[in-house]
């Protein structure tokens, strides 16, 4: 055990050195990791439903989307007027002090995270009593509604977008992609941690019964509808602060192509988790890291045929890896990368029962 933990934690500290490292590294990139950075996160937050819990949302775009506008309009409502911003384009007509848009930024990560965990509370009683295939298009619908309704909503720029607060002049355009990435790289470590942590407690092996049997877990006493909900609001938690970073790492917020982004954004989350491996820890990590290589990749050698690259590699994953990365890896090499069951893990299993 003590070597274990040992390994463990030589792992987790070079992996957080390189995460520092990595725009030192690799300056030219630091855009780019950092949306590597986001995609973990909603890959690794998708995970808990899709993988864990067996409810493959299309939904969670919903919470992105969500987190974006949300922060946006925190970030200019607290110092300027939100509709004259959105009329006029406001980033021209008026300018944060690096002090405001700091701050703006830390209230409006707040708001992005809080809404949209009340509102998966809200909406979890009334969509999540539904599963399987009928779950999965009630989700998809919410991100298209979502689109819909936020495209016509004139204060947060309706049709037309909304532009969010450019990054002060306080240094070189450096500054804001090392501000961008260590902001969404401190947003994946705080991710990471709560998502292991929870995977270590007794909701995990609650979340597994209900994929594995939801009526017998039912009938052996489980709360199913709560827990249920409780794990979809800590997916929407995550997801909010994702989006609100991505809204500021990319300047400008369109209600169907980039907030609620269903046809990409939110297919890519349901990809990258089931690419790594559905239903563990570090799948959904692997698994966004590969497919943001081969999507840049993509868009850099297969200009204009990107898609249809893009689709190959979806069809070589549901064909060649449907257990994902690590699934492929813990059959061909069971005895390094299979599942080890402590003592810990053992009593909680006994709990359950």
């Amino acid at each position: 055990m003590f070597k274990m933990i040992n390994k463990n934690s030589i792992l987790y500290i070079g992996i957080l050195i390189f995460g520092i490292a990595a725009p030192f590294l690799f300056p030219a990139f630091k855009v780019q990791l950092s949306i590597l950075c986001v995609l973990i996160v909603l890959a690794t937050t998708w995970n808990i439903q899709g993988g864990e819990m067996g409810y493959n949302s299309f939904g969670n775009i919903l919470f992105y989307g969500l987190g974006m506008y949300l922060c946006a309009s925190v970030q200019v409502g607290m110092f300027f007027p939100l509709a004259e911003w959105t009329e006029s384009g406001g980033e021209k007509t008026f300018v944060h002090t690096p002090a405001q848009f700091f701050q703006g930024m830390a209230v409006g990560l707040i708001v992005a995270a809080i809404v949209p965990t009340i509102v998966a509370g809200l909406i979890g009683y009334s969509i999540l009593g539904l599963r399987g295939h009928y779950f999965a298009i009630c989700t998809l619908g919410l991100g298209v509604a979502a689109g819909e309704i936020s495209g016509g909503i004139e204060i947060i720029g309706a049709g037309q977008g909304f532009t969010t607060p450019p990054f002060p002049e306080v240094g070189s355009l450096d500054s804001r992609g090392e501000f961008f990435y260590f902001l969404s790289f401190f947003v994946l470590v705080l991710t990471f941690i709560a998502v292991r942590g929870i995977y270590t407690t007794r909701f995990k092996l609650i979340l597994n019964a209900i994929r594995d049997n939801e009526d017998k877990a039912e009938a052996m006493g489980i709360e199913t509808m709560k827990y249920k909900i409780i794990g979809w609001m800590i997916s929407a938690f995550f997801c909010g602060l994702a989006g609100g970073i991505m809204g500021g790492l990319v300047g400008y917020i369109d209600s169907t192509d980039v907030a609620f982004d269903g046809r990409e954004m939110g297919v890519f989350m349901v990809l990258m988790a089931i690419l790594g491996g559905k239903g563990t820890l570090w799948g959904p990590i692997i698994g966004a890291t590969v497919f943001h290589i081969f999507k840049e990749g993509f868009w850099t050698f297969f200009l204009g045929w990107q898609y249809v690259a893009l689709g190959v590699l979806i069809v070589v994953i549901v064909i060649y890896f449907p257990e994902g990365i690590m699934g492929w890896l813990r059959e061909k090499y069971p005895e390094r990368f299979g599942e080890v069951i402590d003592e810990k893990d053992r009593k909680a299993q006994v709990e359950l029962k």
